[in-house]
């Protein structure tokens, strides 16, 4: 449903800007111009592979198709496993959960119980998890960013895209004033491409990676509980 969410959400967007537009008795073929969208498209990439380097320019498709298509975490699930390892752990021991551990389908839960059955104390084990979810926190929040300063970019290019267009317009006085008209129409273009692609595109893609965010923020801190209550033989309904 969530995934099903994000797309429907872009297609809304989409619909109700560029339909609006079609309703008022305007052409889709007024707004696809190729100059225009290459400024603002081809700018706004240009930025972030300056700003940030290529290979983060590379790895934006591969976090859109995260944003759209995030992982899905279920914590109830995940309390509900830590139950019954507890039930298990009271009756058999810590080491009787060893096989267990594939159940748990998060990186973080599984090397947290593996630190606990190699014999790692409750605060070293605490502490190597608040720092693996610091360096998380750092990675996520570096590529929230990116996408945040491209909502900043794409617009700023729009705007370059329609004073250039002005400039050949006003270059172009004194012709046909039919021919003025478009092109100052044209010359706009740019600036509806910036604002569009920055609003509808890159902070919404941005703000669903917070979310995504998080959410696994959020399981890594119900794992690590679990994983301490485990270690200090809570009883079950402690657990949950």
């Amino acid at each position: 449903m969530r995934k099903a969410g994000s797309i429907n959400g872009l297609i809304l967007g989409i619909f109700a800007i560029f339909g609006s537009f079609i309703f008022e008795g305007g052409s889709l073929r007024a707004l696809f111009l190729g100059p225009a969208m290459l400024i603002v498209f081809g700018g706004t990439f240009a930025a972030v592979i300056i700003g940030f380097g290529m290979d983060k320019f590379l790895m934006i498709f591969v976090l859109i198709k995260k944003a759209y298509l995030p992982e899905k975490y279920n914590t109830r699930v995940l309390v509900d496993d830590f139950v019954d390892l507890s039930i298990k752990v009271r009756q058999f021991g810590l080491l009787s959960i060893e096989k267990e551990i594939d159940r748990f389908e998060h990186y973080f839960t599984r090397k947290m119980l593996r630190y606990m059955l190699d014999g790692s104390d409750a605060e070293s084990i605490e502490i190597m998890a608040r720092a693996e979810m610091k360096f998380m926190q750092e990675r996520h929040l570096g590529n929230i960013f990116i996408f945040t300063k491209m909502g900043g970019y794409a617009p700023t290019m729009g705007i370059l895209g329609t004073v250039m267009g002005l400039i050949m317009t006003l270059a172009n006085a004194g012709n046909d004033p039919t021919q003025l008209i478009h092109s100052i129409a044209s010359a706009f273009i740019a600036t509806l491409w910036g604002v569009f692609s920055a609003n509808i595109f890159w902070l919404p893609i941005g703000d669903k990676l917070k979310q995504c965010h998080i959410e696994e923020k959020h399981l890594m801190e119900v794992s690590l509980e679990g994983v301490l209550a485990l270690h200090s033989g809570e009883i079950p309904c402690s657990v949950r």
